[in-house]
């Protein structure tokens, strides 16, 4: 592979970007608006730090915010400089910290082979906590306490500070269960993801030596999506970059909708009060839309208070308009989306994976999925059930966890009955009284079964059994390979075999799971041979659902706006473009949160390639009950020049046959409007009944079944047929 040279990796390059990509002398922020090619300057700014400036790969850190943008970078860096690319640090905020973690977590505490807990292990344990605490899950739900420890620890608030916050008996609860939360993990030899950043933190905080070794290691340090980083990511960065200050960051503050999981927007519009000297670089020029809808969306966007000025531009065409239908009812509007579909597939080419439908949350995907279903239109949904969620998967993770770390007493418990084994919740109990009673891990009392008050002779040699296939698999991590680690997990602990004597259509589907989490596991030793079981549990705990986003598979997308973040596609349909629904009705009594919405429905209009539809209902079912939205106070800041509105009915109407109405006044002027079930009548034919109408490549197509004559199939704007009354 031919490497590039200075000349040939600038020659990618627009001019602003190339300003962004050639300055090295001191703090610089790129100010890089929606599909301005911000990942192409940030990868070239990197391969020219070491093709021209000399910089060892090794001390250079780029941080992204999912896997899959640090594998897109990492292979795009590799292409511009070949193998060196593989000593850069190019990962996650996550899983940097892990890796620096397993260097330094003893220093804290912990041992190196400390495991990740996911949001359902948290869960579980925060549950646990509270139940041993003896109150009341009911009225203290572990998802809601689970909550407000996740948002202390996005503020940098620890156990012992959240005593600050006690103001009444609620808040001296969340307290007690925070400490036993953290107590729990560092027995169990576990963190959380919250935790992967705070110990980073304190490490460096508390140990000058360890800050000097990674400030020394670190270079250069570029930073993506920095509107997203929340306060612990913002004081690591300075940390790290306060003395060299060779610090990039790239970010727009007119995509910044993550407040609610802790980012703070004042970390990029307040840049310069930390840098003062830094160069700012703006990024408008968008390779990705058409004119008409990034002057829509400069629109939107420009009513947000406080932003940094920049407007999106194109050498782009026009384009179509933005098509807006706001529907008689949410049945009509799922309607309209899936023909829609099927018309621009005939008519225009594109293919399934080409479409995309963004809605506000997660359950206003079920019209659209049964629409899908009706009408044989391949979907998938991004941020829906994920794999390593799904039970039979996390049972077996849960093993794997639990022979890198016994410690892990989620994990047991969560295996210790799995396949049925006849430890049940009684003997569980028992041993668990045991080990708070002794001060010892729930694997120590599983080990010392025998001593175990209230056991009978069967239940400690069931445990017994448990402990000798858990020690004999244990002693096989060093000598086995991943794969072979895992089908041995599998087989020897009966959990294949119980799935198979089930012989049901369920435990079959579960079978195929193992068998793709098995070609996981595969696919990870042929990428990472030098690599063990630990290294695939971490990147399995670190994965996040836009990770497991396959653009190349030929389905019609259906996301939140907030997982659209990122992506591109040829058509988009954003829904629910009501009042209440979007924006949010949570969220329209707050100046600050309204200007979040705003900028997620800019999101979700700089997605749009060549199209952009906006839809919206009159009715729709929400919460068990009819509601009658009024359409999104979005749409009016729409210029009308950019807008189309196609026509709509009022609600009360006899429903809506979109594909007979939604296009046919625009496309076949003068033609009836008919729909099924309406009698006509034929110059040749006779009188007959309309059984469908729909869009074809000619016009619009009508199926009329005459007696005596049989289905006809008519182009509407040739066949004289007269509507008949009654």
């Amino acid at each position: 592979m031919a490497l590039r040279n200075e000349k040939s990796i600038l020659a990618d390059l627009n001019p602003e970007q190339r300003e962004a990509a050639c300055y090295f002398d001191g703090p610089l922020l790129i100010l890089a608006g929606a599909g301005s090619g911000k990942t192409r300057v940030l990868t070239h700014r990197v391969a020219l730090l070491v093709q021209s400036r000399g910089v060892d790969p090794g001390r250079i850190l780029a941080i992204t915010f999912t896997n899959k943008a640090a594998e897109e970078m990492r292979g795009r860096i590799h292409r511009l400089v070949g193998p060196r690319a593989g000593a850069i640090w190019i990962s996650t905020f996550h899983s940097a910290c892990s890796r620096i973690l397993r260097r330094e977590a003893e220093r804290l505490g912990y041992r190196r082979n400390f495991v990740i807990y996911d949001d359902d292990d948290q869960l579980r344990l925060v549950g646990r906590v509270i139940r041993d605490l003896d109150l009341d899950v009911k009225r203290y739900p572990p998802r809601m306490i689970r909550a407000l420890i996740e948002r202390a620890k996005n503020e940098m608030v620890d156990a012992d500070a959240y005593r600050d916050r006690v103001v009444d008996d609620f808040t001296e609860v969340v307290h007690a269960v925070y400490q036993g939360y953290q107590r729990q993990l560092l027995r169990n030899n576990a963190m959380d993801f919250d935790d992967l950043l705070l110990n980073t933190i304190a490490v460096l905080e508390l140990y000058p030596a360890v800050l000097e070794h990674y400030r020394r290691l670190f270079s250069h340090i570029n930073v993506d999506e920095y509107q997203d980083t929340n306060p612990a990511q913002y004081r690591l960065v300075k940390l790290l970059s306060e003395e060299h200050r060779n610090l990039c960051v790239v970010g727009d503050d007119d995509q910044g909708i993550y407040s609610w999981r802790g980012a703070d927007l004042r970390n990029i519009l307040e840049f310069e009060r930390d840098y003062p000297d830094a160069r700012v670089v703006r990024l408008e020029r968008n390779y990705r839309s058409t004119r008409t809808i990034l002057e829509a969306a400069n629109y939107v966007v420009s009513r947000i208070s406080g932003r940094r000025e920049k407007r999106l531009w194109t050498e782009r065409e026009d384009g179509e308009p933005i098509r807006y239908y706001f529907a008689p009812g949410g049945e009509d509007e799922a309607a309209f989306v899936s023909l829609e579909i099927n018309r621009l597939m005939k008519e225009e080419g594109y293919g399934h994976r080409d479409f995309a439908i963004f809605y506000r949350t997660n359950a206003q995907s079920r019209p659209f999925e049964e629409v899908l279903l009706r009408h044989a239109i391949p979907y998938k949904i991004v941020g829906g059930f994920k794999f390593y969620e799904r039970k039979e998967v996390k049972d077996v993770l849960a093993y794997l966890k639990l022979l890198v770390n016994p410690e892990d007493s989620v994990s047991l418990r969560r295996v210790i009955n799995e396949p049925k084994r006849g430890i049940g919740d009684t003997t569980l109990a028992h041993l668990e009284a045991f080990a708070r009673s002794r001060g010892i891990s729930l694997w120590e009392a599983v080990n010392t079964a025998g001593e175990v008050p209230n056991l009978g002779g069967s239940a400690r040699a069931r445990l017994e059994e448990f402990a000798t296939l858990i020690d004999g698999l244990t002693e096989e991590v060093e000598r086995l390979s991943p794969p072979e680690l895992l089908r041995a997990t599998l087989e020897r602990s009966g959990y294949l075999d119980a799935l198979r004597r089930q012989e049901t259509f369920e435990a079959e589907g579960r079978l195929e799971n193992l068998e793709e989490l098995n070609r996981a596991v595969v696919e990870f030793h042929s990428t990472h041979p030098g690599e063990g079981l630990d290294a695939f549990l971490e990147k399995v705990s670190l994965v996040a659902e836009i990770d497991l986003y396959d653009e190349e598979e030929g389905a019609v997308t259906l996301m939140t706006l907030h997982n659209a973040k990122g992506l591109e596609f040829p058509v988009v349909f954003i829904v629910g473009m009501e009042d209440g629904v979007f924006p949010h009705l949570r969220c329209m009594d707050s100046p600050e949160s309204m200007e979040e919405e705003r900028r997620l429905f800019y999101v979700g209009m700089t997605r749009a390639k060549d199209r952009l539809y906006l839809t919206g209902a009159a009715t729709r079912s929400q919460y068990g009950e009819r509601k009658y939205n009024p359409e999104s106070r979005f749409i009016s800041d729409i210029p009308e020049s950019c807008l189309f509105r196609l026509p709509s009915r009022l609600p009360g109407a006899p429903s809506l046959d979109v594909r007979a109405k939604a296009w046919e006044e625009e496309a076949d002027p003068g033609s009836p409007a008919l729909r099924a079930g309406d009698r006509v009548f034929h110059d040749v034919f006779g009188e007959g009944m309309v059984l469908s109408v729909s869009r074809g490549r000619g016009g619009m197509e009508v199926a009329v079944n005459f007696p005596g004559v049989g289905e006809k199939l008519l182009l509407l704007k040739y066949a004289s047929l007269r509507k008949l009354d009654g």
